[in-house]
């Protein structure tokens, strides 16, 4: 028998838990729950992360999570519990089935059926933001080797064990070469290794358009954590309803189970909530423990239901309903379809009975690193490059000089336009002057000159090469 925390979350949580539970029991699912308390009243009792010790414990000795909705409080510096969870059990893949219900789920795309998996802890998302001056403010965006090695992997043994035919990338590498363009690289050479499997590369902006135009010509789509968590509710909407889909969050140890909706207290306590969005991610939770018969009976007999125009508030309508339902009406119907299967809608196999689970990542041999410049981030509120690169220049050394200034990724010298508008946050590159590594002292003694001369220096950003290839973007004009 598997052990599953259980979380049942605020708002409408708790009902749309209870009726899952009681379609697991009906279905007869091995599986034993230990609750835990997380959310608003933990948030409430003085908790900036919405969860106690003693959760973490129960969560990281049982392995897999059965989490309904949350509430965050607005305000008070309270962290996303959602965010703090992936992020700290590492659960890196982040799977999102979108398919369509069509003609019983009102939706203009009756053929789609995509699968959204999308990198889940780091991108804009590590949330290290800083004001740099009085009129900018940064995020860093990191992207890393190993996470897009593991999700693009994790996207195409997806796809091989559930039959799909291709997996498409999203990025946004024409802008962000080194970020983006690391993600597509990693792509491409993990696509290499799946020949039966095909792969394409779509730019982010026009890919989410194609996704909500022609959705049926996507399988498997991997991205990076920005864009699917908004290409994926997009995804869901488009289907005909955010709250029907189900969410798997996966790591190398622990994995997480939700509905991808919020907590709606505006309607708790009522019996209106549409508890599929839950029912589905524990749908994907049997799947991963192993049930692969159970995930198959209650996924049927709850296509059977929407099938049967058996239908909650959210998404009844008149044409193609036969009765409107409450939540916990909706699951009494999908346990009395339990062992029947849809008619019209596809139904569904899961014959594979092992969890997708990847090995842990190997490190690789580290290259060879070498810094061959500085960038160097100046607050100045003059409007004039040319006056500032004259004392720029002043903190020129034997191995270092300046080469470029940039504002907001403009350049702005040499040969900067009078047009280009500039604020008070500069970019200012120095690099050797032969290219050769240079020793770490001389950026030191730039900073220093930078005191001396009155030049307020915000930050410093090294400029490597990796095996001698250029780790850093270039400057317009380089």
């Amino acid at each position: 028998m598997i052990k599953v925390s259980l979380a049942k979350g605020d708002g409408i949580g708790p009902e749309i838990m209870d009726a899952t539970l009681s379609i697991l029991s009906a279905a007869g699912a091995d599986l034993t729950f230990e609750e835990i308390e997380v959310g608003e009243k933990v948030y409430l009792s003085g908790s900036s992360t919405g969860i106690t010790d003693e959760a973490w414990a129960t969560i990281r000795r049982n392995k897999v999570i059965l989490k309904a909705p949350i509430t965050t409080p607005q305000g008070g510096g309270y962290k996303s519990l959602n965010v703090t969870i992936r992020k700290t059990l590492g659960l890196y893949s982040n799977v999102r089935p979108c398919r369509s219900l069509y003609p019983f789920v009102t939706t203009k795309h009756p053929d789609m059926d995509v699968v959204i998996i999308r990198e889940n802890e780091e991108d804009l998302y590590a949330g290290i933001e800083h004001q740099q001056t009085d009129e900018v403010v940064q995020c860093l965006k990191l992207i890393s080797r190993p996470g897009c090695e593991k999700i693009v992997t994790y996207a195409f043994e997806y796809a091989k064990k559930y039959g799909r035919k291709k997996v498409t990338c999203f990025t946004k590498d024409n802008i962000m070469k080194q970020t983006d363009g690391l993600f597509h690289q990693v792509f491409d050479e993990i696509a290499s290794r799946y020949p039966d499997i095909i792969n394409e590369h779509w730019i982010v902006d026009i890919g989410a358009a194609l996704v909500a135009d022609t959705p049926e010509n996507f399988d498997v789509i991997v991205m990076p954590n920005l864009y699917g968590d908004v290409i994926s509710d997009i995804a869901a909407q488009i289907t005909g309803s955010v709250g029907l889909a189900g969410s798997a969050n996966i790591g190398e140890e622990c994995s997480m189970f939700e509905a991808i909706h919020g907590s709606a207290p505006d309607i708790a306590g009522k019996n209106v909530a549409n508890p599929s969005g839950l029912i589905n991610g524990a749908v994907m939770m049997l799947n991963h423990v192993g049930q692969n018969t159970v995930a198959e009976k209650v996924q049927n007999a709850w296509l059977k239901t929407i099938e049967d125009g058996v239908h909650t508030n959210d998404i009844y309508d008149p044409i193609m309903s036969i009765r409107r339902v409450g939540t916990k009406e909706f699951a009494e119907a999908v346990i009395a379809n339990l062992g029947k299967t849809p008619k019209q809608l596809p139904e569904v196999f899961y014959e594979d009975n092992t969890p997708l689970v990847l090995p842990r990542y190997q490190r690789k041999p580290s290259k060879t690193k070498k810094v061959v410049g500085v960038d160097l981030f100046v607050d100045w509120n003059g409007y004039d490059a040319n006056i500032l690169a004259e004392e720029l220049k002043k903190l020129n050394n034997d191995e270092l000089e300046l080469s470029l200034i940039t504002n907001r990724g403009v350049k702005v010298w040499p040969n900067g336009f009078d047009e280009t508008f500039c604020t008070d946050h500069w970019r200012c590159r120095y690099l050797s002057k032969e290219g050769q590594e240079l020793s770490k002292e001389k950026i030191i003694n730039i900073l220093q000159s930078a005191i001396e001369n009155n030049i307020d220096a915000i930050k410093t950003e090294n400029l490597y090469t990796f095996d001698g290839v250029r780790g850093y973007s270039l400057g317009q004009g380089q």
